[in-house]
């Protein structure tokens, strides 16, 4: 891990980290990085100033950084990625509700598994969301930055719901970025194969279908990075990175 490695003492060495972590992030990105002012550059210069202040002390306004993407798709490994940098506290939906939601499930008189139903959709993933959003919340009002991984495929299509976060972003004097891991169904399909989660059971025993429902080529409207980790990319880059920043501070 990043966060392992004692703080570097030599400044060639803290210049040299800092310049591996922004051409990673601009490599992994879907398309160029536009020019400073950005959203895209804006984050970037977050998550290097982010490294820097661990190792210098001080610290600026919160950030909340929502990574979304379908099933597979890298978005947790990447979580991790940003949160081994930043040392902003990393918030995994399942990781916090998936034992009440599956009790809940059960409760309902539905299989704990379940994650296509009406039921599960209506009555159980809101609740999800809620318990992450609230977690999220508590970090950034102590002004602990915070990075939420989930699928938040509704919730980054809806721009009035990303509209009203902003705002209470906004009101609270914390920065948003949400970023997109995008994936191609058959690497997809090779990672949810490979963790064996019960909870992707549906999906793999009905994979046409379900691989026809959803839109690997496009963004939601209101991502502002978008990470290519097709084929293992962006996952490849990242872990090539961290060897790399080993190397430079060791």
């Amino acid at each position: 891990m990043i966060s392992d490695l004692p703080a570097p003492s030599d400044p060639a060495a803290d210049d040299a980290a800092a310049q591996v972590i922004e051409e990673t992030f601009t490599k992994v990105s879907h398309g160029d990085i536009e020019a400073d002012g950005s959203p895209q550059a804006l984050l970037r210069s977050r998550v290097v100033d982010a490294w820097r202040r661990r190792h210098g002390g001080g610290s600026p306004k919160p950030i909340l950084v929502l990574v979304g993407g379908y099933a597979g798709s890298g978005k947790t490994e990447f979580s991790r990625f940003l949160s081994d940098i930043t040392g902003w506290a990393f918030l995994d939906k399942d990781s916090l509700t998936r034992s009440i939601v599956e009790r809940l499930l059960v409760s309902l008189g539905s299989d704990p598994n379940d994650r296509q139903s009406e039921l599960y959709l209506k009555e159980v993933r809101p609740l999800e969301y809620r318990c992450l959003m609230e977690t999220a919340w508590d970090n950034l009002d102590v002004g602990t930055s915070s990075i939420l991984s989930a699928p938040f495929i509704a919730e980054l299509k809806d721009e009035a719901w990303f509209t009203r976060l902003e705002n209470r972003c906004a009101a609270k004097g914390i920065d948003l970025a949400a970023i997109w891991v995008r994936c191609d169904p058959e690497s997809m399909r090779e990672y949810i194969e490979f963790r064996g989660a019960a909870r992707d059971a549906w999906k793999l025993s009905n994979w046409e279908q379900y691989a026809a429902g959803i839109d690997t080529d496009k963004s939601p409207p209101t991502a502002h990075v978008t990470v290519d980790n097709r084929l293992g990319s962006a996952i490849s880059l990242a872990d090539q990175t961290r060897e790399a920043l080993k190397r430079i501070l060791a």
